[in-house]
């Protein structure tokens, strides 16, 4: 494979670094009128980047080559090309760069547009293109780009509020917008325009802001001629799709009475969709045939099935793993899509469910405890992120890591997760942090009372939204935890929403009612920095320099806190953003984790130091 090292020799290290270092690659993505033609994402350098694949010939090679390495890219649908997103060391803040695929110069995509914050990008089969853009000074702007030698990129679209490119139709005269000028950041309307801008029809189920119900574009019918836009919806309490004409002004349910949430895209002629069933924190793949009284299973293994596409033969490639069993792209076809040279990563612990009763209802916690001795065991909450996300039976290898040293496991899907119903998921609003930190209590009783956890050897972590927990968690539950570990943290709430980037401003206003101005005493009950003093356990922090979500000044404000009064802590800056795309790096942060948890607690050495 062109562009990628040879393999060292890993016989010799921990498993726990064996599985960070083992190659790994995303699903492909193909060009929809070359479908040969296949982009991916692969770390197989050491540093995650992106890779063009011919499948006619087979040759692969490396797209991007930067220090801080690249994934956002995408091909144009001739396959001709590869634009990637160029930002400076992480920042997220830079410029679409076009690429041949067979290799040569880059070049910036749209030379007359200055640098922005991605608002999503779709390409149409003229060259055309429609870019979104975000920044403080403009809010979202949207601009078409003409096909080359057209003339220059024109605003179609500009809003305070956030907003985003959804896709453009077959031909390229209808163009699909998310928008949220209703001032609700979690709940999208959407709006079909012209390329003039001009408005085609408008799809809001949120009645002004007034109704918490949100849509999503899912993407165009693949067919020439063909108006049918495959829209997400929440009408009954969950994500599922329905097809919206725009033009014809007609709205087509579709019975897909599956449990959780329900995903889908087309099948490259139009013909049928492929869905993407999430429920209790596994996936599954399903074939929906308009008109057909119910889908059809497409058998996937028991896992979490991590994204999925229907290729033009009518096979499914999809990404799938569990927490046992490390990442791999397979085929319905019954082959492996895509293997990169090098040693594979080792296996770990399956996950046990675990269902406990909490303030809010029914929580879901996946726990992995280590393959010998009996508890209880020193246990690590490690909390995602989002926080509209949830923690799947998919592989990982922070928590594996964890699992090798001897910790169990628990990760925690609280109010505020994806996948568990519409209400389960906006519950957190207003009292934001801590309704999310009643349920990661209420199942941190649990596992004492079950005899899972030592109730003296308690870890809470997690990065993005799980750091901000974490520190919170340490601040308004002080006797709980032993040890917190956070990584890329909201610590301080007021100076991150000044600094953060604007998109996540919205966000903000939507969670918390309103500005730090507007109101003061929710930012107040929210922010780690209100509860810093009453910190007890040993904090361990890591923070990127250039992060855009939770920037460094506001880490600082919290350090300079616990510094000021002798508290046990350390911090760790790196130079990068909202976390590393380089493999040694992420290794170096767990290592450091890990020796500060087993200093800490006890429990020997980290393996391989």
């Amino acid at each position: 494979m062109e562009g990628m090292s040879e393999s060292e020799n890993v016989s010799t290290m921990p498993e726990w670094e064996q599985r960070f270092r083992a190659p790994r690659v995303s699903l492909p993505d193909w060009a929809e009128d070359a479908p040969d033609r296949s982009l991916f994402v692969s770390n197989a350098t050491g540093t995650y980047e992106l890779y063009a694949w011919d499948r006619a010939s087979g040759r692969q090679r490396q797209v991007t080559d930067r220090p801080n390495g690249t994934t956002d890219g995408v091909l144009t649908p001739d396959g001709q090309a590869i634009w990637w997103f160029s930002d400076t060391d992480g920042d997220e803040f830079g410029v679409w760069m076009r690429q041949p695929f067979g290799g040569g110069e880059d070049e910036p995509a749209v030379p007359g547009l200055a640098p922005s914050y991605p608002a999503g990008l779709a390409i149409g089969r003229n060259g055309s293109a429609v870019i979104g853009r975000s920044t403080d000074e403009d809010g979202t702007t949207i601009h078409l780009v003409p096909a080359p030698g057209g003339g220059e990129a024109v605003e179609i679209y500009r809003h305070r509020e956030s907003a985003g490119v959804g896709d453009l139709s077959h031909d390229g005269t209808l163009i699909a917008l998310e928008h949220t000028e209703h001032g609700d950041a979690m709940h999208s309307a959407l709006r079909v325009v012209r390329p003039d801008g001009s408005t085609v029809a408008e799809l809001d189920d949120t009645e002004g802001g007034t109704k918490e119900l949100g849509l999503a574009v899912l993407g165009f019918a693949p067919v020439a001629g063909d108006t049918r836009l495959l829209v997400g919806h929440q009408r009954r309490g969950r994500w599922e799709p329905m097809i919206w004409d725009p033009v014809a002004g007609t709205e087509t349910a579709l019975p897909v009475d599956l449990p959780g949430d329900v995903g889908a895209e087309w099948y490259p002629d139009g013909s049928a969709l492929l869905i993407e069933h999430s429920f209790e924190a596994r996936s599954e793949l399903w074939r929906y045939e308009p008109g057909a009284a119910e889908p059809v299973r497409v058998e996937t293994p028991a896992g979490t099935v991590s994204g999925a596409t229907a290729r033009p033969d009518g096979t499914v490639e999809y990404l799938w793993s569990s927490a046992a069993q490390p990442p791999v792209v397979r085929s319905t076809s019954g082959a492996v899509v895509l293997d990169p040279p090098g040693a594979k990563a080792p296996a770990s612990v399956p996950v046990e469910d675990a269902w406990v009763e909490g303030p809010g209802g029914r929580i879901h916690a996946l726990v992995q405890r280590p393959a010998t001795g009996e508890g209880p065991f020193p246990t690590v909450f490690e909390i995602h992120g989002g926080p509209t996300w949830h923690d799947s039976d998919a592989f990982a290898s922070g928590p594996a890591a964890w699992v090798d040293h001897g910790f169990a496991v628990v990760r925690v899907n609280y109010r505020g997760s994806t996948g568990y119903g519409r209400a389960w998921t906006d519950a957190l609003k207003h009292r934001v942090g801590l309704i999310e930190l009643e349920d990661i209590a209420a199942v941190r009783e649990w596992s004492v009372a079950s005899g899972l956890a030592d109730p003296r050897r308690l870890v809470l972590a997690g990065g993005s939204w799980g750091g901000y927990l974490t520190l919170l968690g340490l601040g308004t539950q002080p006797d709980a935890w032993a040890l917190g570990l956070a990584a890329v943290p909201v610590a301080d709430y007021v100076t991150a929403y000044h600094d953060e980037m604007e998109a996540l401003k919205a966000m903000d206003r939507t969670l918390l009612g309103g500005t730090p101005e507007e109101v003061p005493e929710r930012f107040e009950a929210s922010s780690p920095l209100t509860y810093v003093d009453a910190v007890r356990a040993p904090v361990y922090i890591s923070a990127g320099v250039n992060d855009p979500r939770c920037p460094i000044r506001q880490v600082e404000n919290y350090v300079d806190r616990l510094a000021a009064r002798g508290a046990v802590h350390e911090v760790y800056r790196y130079d990068a953003g909202h976390g590393s795309l380089v493999v040694e790096e992420r290794i170096k942060q767990v290592r450091l984790e890990l020796e500060f948890a087993l200093r800490h607690l006890g429990g020997g050495a980290v393996q391989g130091a």
